[in-house]
């Protein structure tokens, strides 16, 4: 299966190797896509490496072509998944904003294609109004999430905001791809 894989900008943006990896192995096709802010937390080119595809970043990188990468990506996207979905991306899908790859992709998505997010941020920035408006009307929209999950986060707090586990987003992932196959 095709996978576009976006990461977006928080700590847990490591992990997104990980499930990268494992996506890889199992045989998918796994084509990332991140945010500016997702490269301050790991490298384009770990990800490269692990999937042996290109990574995009920028709308920029697509004048090496005639066709747009996030319209390709997104007509041959069999699934798209976001690990970590910051409260920004979340943002940005709900309310049809496109600034970056990304968000692009999102929009080009055909109505079929199963959209998974894992959001990852601080308990207050999760809990807060408008981050619960945008998953109301992401859910409304036919997104699913994975998460996130309580513990110790990052900036020192504990509470809801962690990344889900990889091997729960892989069940996921495992249980979206199947929903797929009976289609």
């Amino acid at each position: 299966m095709n996978i576009v894989l976006g990461v977006s900008g928080s700590i847990a943006a490591y992990k997104s190797a990980d499930l990268a990896s494992q996506l890889t192995k199992l045989g998918h096709e796994v084509h990332v896509v991140m945010t500016r802010s997702a490269t301050e937390f790991i490298t384009p080119l770990t990800l490269q490496t692990l999937t042996r595809q290109p990574v995009i970043v920028s709308l920029e990188e697509e004048k090496q072509s005639w066709k747009p990468s996030h319209i390709e990506l997104a007509d041959q996207a069999d699934l798209f998944v976001v690990a970590p979905a910051s409260a920004n991306i979340l943002g940005l899908f709900s309310n049809g904003l496109s600034p970056d790859p990304l968000s692009s992709i999102y929009l080009a998505l055909p109505r079929k294609t199963p959209v998974l997010l894992a959001p990852a941020m601080n308990g207050k920035m999760w809990h807060h109004p408008a981050t619960q408006r945008n998953v109301t009307q992401l859910t409304a929209d036919g997104c699913e999430f994975m998460g996130p999950a309580d513990g110790d986060l990052a900036c020192g707090y504990q509470g809801s905001g962690r990344l889900a586990s990889v091997e729960e987003i892989l069940a996921k992932i495992s249980d979206l791809l199947r929903r797929l196959e009976l289609m």
